[in-house]
């Protein structure tokens, strides 16, 4: 299996919702990471980025949302045009593993009409509760006729090991990691918002905009002991981390 970083955008929002020690009114750039598992059995994309028109009209798309979180991509940084630069298109990809529904994480399920979505029990329950839109769920973003493969518990997608989603709630009910199991390069897990930044690992603190504090800081646990065991762990949005990956066509094995 092999394992591509690919941009699914670029966000800029208060330090302070991350870092509670930040000066009021800084603010911090968070790279929106997706990434290509090219299994034998299939292409898999955790995560589908921020949609298109999130660059191009933001208020149309994210509504008063954008007042908090300000896209600062071109045009042409999403998955679709990561995706074209390691020769595939979204008719190729044939599962897409959703984190959770948050407008940036699954902006361009849309565009995957051939893929079958792995999605937590949890989150379509959230993303269709009365408050779903100021909790960051965009119907816009996730209500598809799509193929979705519902789960609530740890799940071995093709049943080898190499690829494991493992919820770890807090930032949102159903949110979702996946262990990733390569040969050459080792074990990773994609934390996504279960460990958007890095700080929040070392300093054993909750960002503001988490659902269940208690619930987020068990996840860090979590994280911590795979951490320990050997497995190196991917962050959601952290920049540091974003820039020392290989990405694109350069691929982990």
């Amino acid at each position: 299996m092999k394992m591509h970083m690919l941009s699914g955008g670029r966000l800029q929002m208060s330090k302070r919702t991350y870092l509670p020690d930040a000066a009021r009114g800084e603010m911090i750039e968070l790279p929106v990471s997706c990434v290509l598992l090219r299994h034998t059995q299939g292409n898999v994309l955790f995560d589908t980025g921020c949609h298109p028109d999130v660059a191009t009209d933001p208020e149309g798309r994210l509504g008063t949302l954008a007042k908090y979180m300000r896209p600062i991509m071109p045009a042409d940084d999403h998955v679709l045009t990561s995706l074209k630069a390691v020769g595939l298109g979204a008719d190729d990809i044939d599962v897409v593993i959703c984190s959770h529904l948050h407008t940036d994480h699954c902006g361009c399920n849309a565009f995957f009409k051939k893929a079958t979505i792995f999605v937590h029990a949890l989150e379509v329950e959230a993303a269709n509760a009365d408050n779903a839109f100021d909790r960051g769920y965009i119907k816009a973003d996730w209500d598809h006729p799509l193929k979705m493969e519902i789960f609530d518990k740890q799940v071995d997608v093709f049943g080898d090991g190499k690829l494991t989603l493992v919820p770890l709630p807090g930032h949102s009910k159903g949110t979702t990691g996946a262990l990733v199991k390569l040969d050459n390069s080792g074990e990773f897990l994609l934390a996504s918002d279960a460990l958007s930044v890095r700080a929040n690992l070392d300093q054993r603190t909750s960002p503001r905009n988490s659902l269940d504090v208690d619930q987020f800081l068990k996840s860090l646990d979590e994280i911590a002991r795979l951490e320990a065991s050997g497995v190196k762990i991917i962050c959601g949005h952290d920049e540091a981390q974003w820039a020392s990956l290989q990405k694109g066509p350069n691929a982990y094995t």
